[in-house]
């Protein structure tokens, strides 16, 4: 039967010209399908090619002395080319005022005329152009800000990606600050930039925040740095030299915005790194009056945190050495990309309101200084009923503890709690331990002092005070015969870790 259908195709001239197109079909549909997916991978391949290969010398990024990268950032497009030279002429004035307020309309109706006068004629520094930092000049470069300067020692990696507000693959492996100008000219090519690829330290801050060349000095600094060392310098530095600062502090491991909040410094809680700020800044003398932007969010099961590195990195030698930098970060700290870009845009905005003059009013500082002093005197009084116990004449005593250490002890040692109740209200300080009988220097001709020390305080209520100066204090038993193991572990704990800020002070 087969053979019979076979010598009909053969002698039907018709199914011939019908198996002939088929065939030819099947043919045209696989180059097709081949040239498509020839394209695919050659696109593939174009991407991944886009992305500087490590393993090549000329893309390996070394930091200078200074801090700065190494690298030439003038990889650029034809188009980048295009946006530069319009850039440049835009600074010079060759362009349309009315583009300008047209671009600008919504922003000019908000803040008015005047405010937004101030704004583009305002000098921004922004130190850190990170996921935080780049929102934060992207939005002001959007909103008309005329000046900004941009200061950050590292490069865009693949990981930036999640979070940075304008970089893309092709940015990848090149100085944050460039990219950022690079983009940010394409969207106000009227902007002047100032960009800095350096590390910010202290040594360097007098450089790096002075005024911009026609001698206008900066109108604000924004705080965007993660490293430690470098926030608490930079914040100091414009503290003591009154020059207006935000800072931001710790969006890792954060996933709630309703908990974002904006408010002065003494207020942040709940973050490791806003406690750390604080607890350096007030050993240089500032306890308040920064403004900043936080999350009262709190870790719990299941949530990111930042997990120790692991016994077998400790095994490898000085963990500092797995830094790009002496004192840097050596771990990934997990991010949600979309809480930097709130911060940013919560610290942009604030400066966008401060300089244009629109109202706004955040959360105050705590102005505890009048529970500080009354904590100082019982403090001062219990000293007097400790020494008149050990029979030395109190009349005269003092104590070398001011009402900044009480507040620093109350706020950043204890957290503001009984360290036996964990209660916030009626608190007190008194010693932890009981002095030797000689705790009353009387060397000095005329006066007296106790040998008192920051590191021998612990919090407590005031009823709590007054049980543990008759049992301890005045009595004859210790910490660890009155208190639970919980609560010993506690205070040791605590004045381990006051010990580490101890030379800070």
């Amino acid at each position: 039967m087969s053979s019979t259908w076979i010598d009909q195709v053969r002698s039907s001239h018709n199914l011939q010209l019908a198996a002939t197109a088929v065939a030819s079909g099947l043919l045209v549909g696989s180059a097709i399908l081949g040239l498509q997916k020839a394209k695919q991978q050659h696109r593939v391949s174009d991407l991944k090619s886009s992305i500087p290969d490590l393993d090549k010398d000329e893309n390996v990024v070394k930091i200078n002395d200074f801090g700065g990268a190494m690298q030439d950032a003038s990889r650029s497009t034809k188009e980048d080319e295009r946006s530069a030279a319009l850039a440049a002429r835009a600074r010079l004035g060759d362009y349309d005022e009315e583009l300008i307020l047209e671009q600008l309309a919504r922003n000019r109706v908000f803040l008015t005329d005047d405010g937004l006068k101030k704004l583009r004629n305002a000098f921004i520094i922004i130190v850190g152009v990170g996921g935080v930092g780049s929102h934060a000049a992207a939005a002001l470069a959007r909103s008309g800000a005329g000046k900004l300067r941009i200061i950050d020692f590292d490069q865009v990696t693949l990981s930036s990606l999640n979070r940075h507000a304008v970089a893309t693959l092709a940015d990848v492996g090149t100085p944050k600050v460039h990219c950022l100008r690079k983009r940010l000219e394409q969207i106000t090519p009227w902007t002047h930039f100032d960009c800095r690829n350096e590390l910010f330290v202290g040594s360097t801050a007098e450089a790096q925040l002075a005024p911009w060349a026609d001698g206008h000095k900066p109108d604000f600094v924004i705080d965007a740095i993660d490293n430690i060392d470098s926030k608490v310098d930079l914040l100091a530095y414009c503290h003591k030299h009154n020059i207006k600062v935000i800072s931001s502090m710790g969006a890792g491991c954060k996933s709630d915005p309703t908990r974002v909040f904006l408010g002065d410094i003494s207020t942040s809680t709940d973050d490791p790194l806003s406690r750390s700020t604080r607890r350096r800044l007030r050993a240089k003398g500032v306890k308040d009056g920064i403004p900043v932007v936080f999350s009262s969010e709190k870790t719990a099961p299941g949530k990111a945190q930042l997990l120790p590195l692991s016994d077998e990195e400790h095994a490898k030698g000085s963990v500092g050495e797995l830094g790009v930098l002496p004192e840097f970060r050596v771990r990934i700290l997990p991010v949600l990309g979309t809480m930097p870009a709130i911060f940013g845009l919560c610290v942009a905005n604030h400066v966008m309101l401060a300089i244009s003059g629109y109202p706004h009013e955040y959360l105050p500082s705590k102005s505890r200084d009048k529970m500080y002093d009354g904590i100082l005197a019982s403090l001062q009084g219990s000293e007097e009923r400790v020494a008149r116990h050990l029979s030395q004449d109190p009349l005269g005593l003092r104590i070398p503890i001011t009402a900044e250490d009480v507040g620093y002890v109350v706020e950043e040692v204890y957290r503001g709690r009984s360290v036996i109740s964990g209660l916030a209200s009626r608190l007190a300080l008194t010693r932890w331990r009981k002095p030797e009988a000689g705790f009353v220097d009387t060397s000095i001709a005329g006066q007296k002092s106790s040998n008192i020390q920051i590191k021998d305080l612990v919090c407590m209520t005031k009823d709590e005070v007054v049980q543990h100066e008759k049992l301890v204090l005045k009595g004859d038993k210790t910490p660890e015969e009155v208190y639970d193991v919980k609560v010993v572990k506690l205070v040791e704990e605590r004045m381990k870790e006051e010990a580490k800020y101890r030379d800070l002070r």
